[in-house]
Order: structure tokens, then C-alpha cells, then sequence
């Protein structure tokens, strides 16, 4: 089962995803690192395929080659992904409390 990276509407029912391929639901690009099987955040260029550059918007729609959509239970959506900036903070402020 595949899902949007945005809504986490199902995309299975697709097909064949092309560059111009959008999100029924929501109406994001589908052919993007997000969506991508091989997407790894942590690995070189979050990528666990051998790309000779990398893809700066991950979430934008791109000529990428190796994609293919991920499959299985994948967080969607902003929930998804880790809020850089606040973990950030929560880790320096138990770091320093007084507690």
C-alpha cells in the first residue's frame, strides 16, 4: 500500500505514476523523494540509490529515474517528519534544566 507523503490518501489505485502525476486527494506531486521507496533520511543525499546529484526539494516533482513508490506503513504528512527546530530546543533545555 502506497501513500501521499502530504494527505496519506492511499495511491495505489494510480497505476503508473509519471512526473505529472498529482495526488488525487490533495493535489501534491507524486513523483517526489517523499513518495520514493529509496528515500532515507541519513544516507548520502537521502537516497539509498547511487544518484550522481542530489534532489533539493524533496517534495517537488523531479526526472529521478530509480523512483518507485514506497510502499508499506510510511508516516504521511507534516506528523511525519521531525520538527527540526523544536527538537532541537526540547533536547538543549533537558540538557541545561534544573530539574
Amino acid at each position: 500500500m502506497s501513500n501521499c507523503f502530504s494527505c496519506g490518501s492511499s495511491l495505489d489505485s494510480l497505476g503508473r505514476v509519471y512526473r505529472s502525476t498529482l495526488c488525487p486527494t490533495c493535489g501534491k506531486d507524486v513523483h517526489v523523494c517523499l513518495n520514493c521507496r529509496f528515500y532515507e533520511p541519513g544516507v548520502h543525499w537521502d537516497c539509498r540509490e547511487t544518484i550522481s546529484e542530489p534532489v533539493r526539494d524533496k517534495d517537488r516533482a523531479n526526472f529521478c529515474d530509480f523512483f518507485m513508490l514506497a510502499s508499506g506503513n510510511r508516516k504521511s504528512g507534516q506528523q511525519g517528519r521531525p520538527d527540526r527546530a523544536s527538537n532541537a530546543r526540547s533536547q538543549f533545555d533537558d540538557l541545561f534544566s534544573n530539574d
